[in-house]
């Protein structure tokens, strides 16, 4: 479907003196499955609500295919959205609750019909029109909600946490289905969520939010691999932030000291001189034995292992008095590794990278260490 580009251009609310968004410019293309993610206050709904309507801008403009529909009502915009809360007639069939929004177009009887098989097939749920929403699960009245909003075909759906109120097991099969359904729809949808692994899976873009403010936008795998601040490092995934000090380039990468240990770092801002964050996912640390030599290797000791599953956390005290955690795949051997026992932890040059200091996230490392024990 034609249309479905969205801009944000300079985009402001307030709520008396506190300011829930502040200046934000974002661009989402057509057919693009975009991501806005972030902690619970950072902006990233009432964005969302600013776009359907439901909130005007203090200031700033919403471009919808080039028109600014800033000041125009919800019911003159071509979006349609769902919420967390699928608000779903209890009284009406799932056919029903689907057509409900043609009644109001003067939607002919047998087009309506045809309309509601075809949103009904999209989403995997042919042969359950004559079922009210009591009798069907969670993830099939998300799905009811989902056709109910498709069937309008709106130029941009937008996606308010639709998934939150599901189990776990369910809500990643439903993100992968989610996903395939907008590729098949080809229209845009915006999507918000606190949930990094919905918006790693799902997203062609991310933009990651905090105080109101965009950190960054790109696709997950940058976002995730190459973040901008220790701010995003933080919240997007699991990330190992050390304090370390900055010498500048140094060939290969930045030369940086941690306490009394010399490391180049091969990411971020290799000219950086004074102090600075490390940053390092805990799935590209090596552990190796007690005394190994080399480059990037710094010895410590293991403080805990944690069975996860598919892998095992690690989690390391180095000897400049950092605390770490590692990622073990799980390949069904012995366990080799055990609380007490001394270890090198290989950094290697090209997954180490040098941030700015700066705030980062509430959700920091000793929450994340705290959910793996």
């Amino acid at each position: 479907m034609a249309g479905g580009t969205v801009q944000l251009i300079d985009l402001v609310k307030r709520f008396g003196d506190f300011t829930a968004v502040d200046g934000l410019n974002l661009e989402m293309p057509s057919g693009e499955f975009f991501s806005l993610l972030g902690p619970s206050g950072c902006g990233k709904t009432t964005t969302l609500r600013m776009i359907a309507g439901f909130e005007r801008p203090s200031e700033g403009r919403i471009m919808l295919d080039g028109v600014d529909m800033a000041q125009t009502p919800p019911h003159r915009r071509n979006v349609n959205t769902v919420f967390q809360n699928y608000a779903l007639f209890p009284h009406l069939s799932v056919e029903k609750n689907v057509g409900f929004g043609l009644k109001y177009q003067n939607v002919a009887k047998q087009e309506m019909t045809e309309r509601v098989g075809r949103a009904l097939e999209l989403v995997r749920l042919t042969g359950f029109e004559k079922r009210r929403p009591n009798q069907l699960s969670g993830g099939q009245q998300q799905r009811v909600a989902l056709a109910r909003a498709l069937i309008l075909n709106p130029a941009v759906l937008l996606l308010d946490e639709p998934l939150g109120a599901l189990d776990a097991k369910l809500r990643k099969a439903l993100q992968i289905e989610l996903k395939s359904i907008q590729e098949e729809v080809g229209i845009t949808f915006v999507y918000v969520t606190h949930d990094q692994e919905e918006a790693l899976t799902m997203s062609d873009r991310i933009a990651v939010m905090s105080n109101g403010r965009v950190e960054q936008v790109g696709p997950p795998r940058e976002v995730y691999e190459s973040p901008d601040t220790a701010y995003v490092a933080d919240f997007l995934g699991v990330s190992n932030l050390m304090d370390a000090t900055a010498h500048g380039a140094n060939g290969g990468g930045a030369a940086v000291t941690l306490g009394e240990f010399h490391l180049i770092a091969g990411e971020g801002e290799e000219d950086s001189v004074g102090h600075v964050k490390l940053c390092i996912r805990p799935e590209r640390v090596q552990l190796e034995p007690a005394g190994a030599a080399g480059q990037n290797r710094v010895p410590g000791m293991i403080e805990r292992v944690v069975y996860v599953g598919s892998v095992m956390q690690v989690i390391v005290n180095l000897a400049p008095g950092e605390r770490i955690q590692v990622m073990v795949q799980n390949e069904g051997e012995q366990i080799v590794h055990r609380q007490g026992d001394a270890v090198t932890a290989y950094l290697p040059v090209d997954a180490l990278r040098v941030l700015p200091r700066g705030e980062i996230s509430a959700e920091g490392f000793a929450a994340a260490a705290a959910e793996g024990a």
